[in-house]
């Protein structure tokens, strides 16, 4: 099927190169970019010509306090019509699909949710579907669709393993192209979140950025050279294997002491429920330890030393300009941020500089959303390597 998404692909490197900058950072003059992309005149209006002209860039109105002089007039700077095409992007959790429509810049416009009531792949696809369509109502030009997934993806439209979903070799990119007849990117979901804070997020703009998320698992992403670092790792659980506390509390898999024995939504409910009989949703637990419930603040007490340790070895070896703390389970710093400060201090040089940690409420709409910005990247700009 021919989109119109289509018809600006493929793009060459330069004028990949040229869209990205603008998209990201825009609206630029026609010297900045030139400046950034270290690109002469001539060849930056070879690169721009084509992309104006199929629609992808656009002249905007030129901004008074920077004017431009070029041959006698103004030159209006260049930005991309963000609302000219629209994207879905779908997060997928063991009992739910959150979906969202974002413009070409990430906005998200519209959200839609549909209850998971079986993992069985072709069941997955065809919700999917059905949740594409009702999209479509009101954004009937939809140019592609991304997917996210806790788990290990492979180029980007296999999912070769997750235990979420207990999938293996699961192709479900091709299953919802074959249903919904749009081009459809899948790949881990906090890979997909790092993509979306390092274009348009916390780490917009920035060289070295890391993101820890805490919720049903843990996940990490670093970028360097403003990239993401895509590794073998990616979607394998490695918190499992991150040791915070040799002497800390078993998993129910038998795990003692790893970041997902502590810090974990379901092993802090899990704790409490070992010690108290009562099973008890995150939220509540939160509660009890700000109220000062013995055995609720010890375990959350014994997850913001976790979260804390973290955070300072992330810091004291990738030396990140910013940490993007994010996830359903970021409740932990509302409850216990002194404490978590307090060990993140412990764990660093005296002379350290400060750590910049961002938290960021959010839920698994902006999970959704990252899987929409992979689309944006892959589909629109044809940026395979991101």
């Amino acid at each position: 099927m021919t989109t119109l998404a289509a018809s600006w692909l493929p793009l060459s490197p330069g004028e990949r190169a040229v869209a990205i900058e603008v998209l990201v950072h825009g609206p630029l003059s026609r010297s900045d970019i030139a400046r950034r992309l270290n690109l002469s005149a001539g060849s930056l209006t070879r690169l721009t010509k084509p992309l104006i002209e199929t629609g992808l860039l656009v002249e905007a109105a030129e901004d008074p306090g920077h004017p431009e002089v070029r041959q006698g007039r103004p030159s209006q700077p260049l930005d991309i019509v963000a609302e000219s095409r629209s994207f879905a992007g779908f997060k997928i959790t063991e009992d739910m699909v959150y979906g969202v429509v974002t413009t070409l810049r990430s906005d998200i416009v519209a959200r839609h949710d549909r209850p998971l009531a079986t993992h069985e792949p072709n069941h997955v696809a065809d919700l999917l579907r059905e949740m594409t369509q009702e999209f479509t109502r009101d954004f009937p030009a939809l140019a592609g669709i991304g997917i996210g997934v806790g788990g290990r993806v492979e180029k980007r439209a296999v999912v070769a393993e997750s235990a979420f979903l207990d999938w293996r070799e699961v192709p479900l990119a091709q299953l919802v192209e074959q249903r919904t007849g749009l081009p459809a990117v899948l790949e881990n979901d906090v890979a997909a979140l790092v993509e979306a804070e390092t274009w348009f997020g916390a780490g917009r703009g920035l060289d070295r950025f890391a993101v820890l998320t805490i919720g049903a698992g843990l996940g990490y992403g670093l970028v360097l050279g403003g990239s993401r670092v895509v590794s073998t790792e990616d979607g394998r659980g490695v918190g499992r294997r991150w040791m915070v506390n040799p002497n800390g509390p078993l998993t129910p898999e038998g795990e003692r002491g790893s970041a997902v024995s502590l810090l974990t939504i379901p092993s802090i409910r899990y704790q409490v429920s070992a010690a108290t009989g009562d099973d008890m949703p995150y939220e509540e637990i939160l509660a009890l330890a700000a109220e000062g419930h013995p055995m609720a603040s010890r375990v959350v007490d014994d997850a913001a030393r976790a979260l804390g340790t973290l955070v300072a070895q992330i810091a004291n070896f990738a030396m990140p300009q910013k940490i993007l703390l994010a996830g359903e389970g970021v409740g932990l710093v509302d409850v216990a941020a002194s404490l978590v400060e307090e060990t993140i201090r412990a764990n660093r040089h005296p002379l350290a500089d400060p750590v910049n940690l961002e938290t960021k409420v959010s839920d698994f709409h902006d999970w959704a959303r990252g899987a929409a910005v992979l689309a944006i990247q892959v589909l629109v700009l044809g940026a395979a390597d991101v």
